[in-house]
């Protein structure tokens, strides 16, 4: 399932959201500025390699690691996900508590793969551990919000709109099932996982906004459209 929007409007500009939206294209950008030996060197020098944590304390790549994406597909699939629901997430903490709040959930990401891989010696590299927390921040906040998802069914394949528990629902225990059965994968599904618990752990201290009267994210989009008809 590929989300394409929601129905759950923010009330303030996302100004953080937007800005680490243009980082990771332009640090993607300069990736592969320098060619192929360019691209590779900036992976091991700011990749977050477990190993290398442990035994030289390259703590840094906490942070560089989160910025850094294997190709365009990887780029924008993650950008995708923070667009569509990093604005009401911004808008609920404020821009910078959004922005620790994401930060933190990388972290948490990359300590729960250390965490059950410390001796791997594989860069890992993305975002997608930061916007887990976001997801996970998403779905406490705002359960019952409608997203506009494009679901794929073999040949079948349409839009639809779906309650955020149960697209979020999806798609966490998709990470979780991967994280427990598969063994080989190019996909770091524990720092999923972990983006997530961290997310979930830290929203309710994160969220100080309170909902502005009248606003109502409980309700779908379509319950408030038939009110009004």
């Amino acid at each position: 399932m590929i989300p394409l929007g929601d129905e759950n409007p923010s009330k303030s500009l996302p100004l953080v959201m937007w800005i680490l939206i243009l980082l990771n294209v332009l640090v993607f950008l300069s990736e592969f500025a320098h060619g192929s030996n360019g691209y590779e060197q900036m992976i091991t020098a700011f990749g977050l390699t477990p190993y290398s944590i442990i035994r030289e304390g390259y703590y840094l790549t906490f942070f560089t690691s989160m910025f850094l994406h294997a190709d365009v597909f990887h780029l924008g699939g993650n950008m995708l996900f923070l667009y569509v629901f990093g604005d009401n997430i911004e808008d609920r903490c404020g821009h910078t508590s959004f922005l620790v709040y994401y930060l933190l959930s990388g972290i948490g990401a990359s300590a729960l793969h250390i965490g059950l891989d410390p001796y791997s010696t594989i860069p890992t590299i993305g975002a997608s551990g930061a916007i887990s927390g976001v997801l996970a921040g998403y779905v406490v906040l705002f359960p019952h919000a409608r997203i506009r998802t494009l679901v794929s069914l073999g040949w079948f394949i349409r839009v639809a709109r779906i309650p955020a528990y149960l697209m979020i629902g999806s798609w966490f225990l998709y990470q979780l099932v991967y994280a427990l059965f598969v063994s080989e994968s190019t996909v770091a599904y524990w720092a999923h996982v972990g983006g997530f618990i961290m997310g979930l752990v830290l929203i309710r201290l994160f969220a100080h906004r309170k909902q502005l009267p009248g606003y109502y994210p409980e309700k779908s989009y379509s319950y408030w459209s038939s009110q009004l008809k």
